[in-house]
Parts: C-alpha cells; structure tokens; sequence
C-alpha cells in the first residue's frame, strides 16, 4: 500500500543552487553544465512522456457530447 502514497521529494535543484563554485575548475564548470544540461534534456523528455499520456487518457475518457 506504500506506493499509493506520495513520494517525498527533495530539493535537488536548491542545494545546487547553493552550493560554492570557487573551488570549481574551468574544466570541472563545463562538465558540471553538460551534466545539468543531460539531466534538463532528461526531465523534459519526461514531461514530454507524461503529457502525452495524460492527452490520451483526456481522450478516451472525456465525456462524449450530446450532438
């Protein structure tokens, strides 16, 4: 029954956000942005997946109309 239950999500993003970036290389910077730039690409796939989903199940469940 556990996975009727919302997941606790943390805040990823805001502890990046916080994070210091002095001691970061130039090299180190650019790897960080490929990794933050796969993960965006990642996500928004997701959300592409879930949109998508959810405009076929409005479809097959949206009330017919009385025409």
């Amino acid at each position: 029954m556990e996975d009727d239950l919302p997941r606790k999500r943390g805040d990823a993003a805001g502890l990046l956000a916080k994070e210091p970036l002095d001691s970061y290389s130039q090299d180190e910077l650019m790897e960080r942005i490929a990794q933050l730039e796969a993960e965006i690409a990642r996500v928004k796939a997701q959300h592409a997946k879930a949109a998508d989903h959810r405009k076929l199940a409005d479809m097959l469940f949206k009330p017919k109309s009385q025409s």
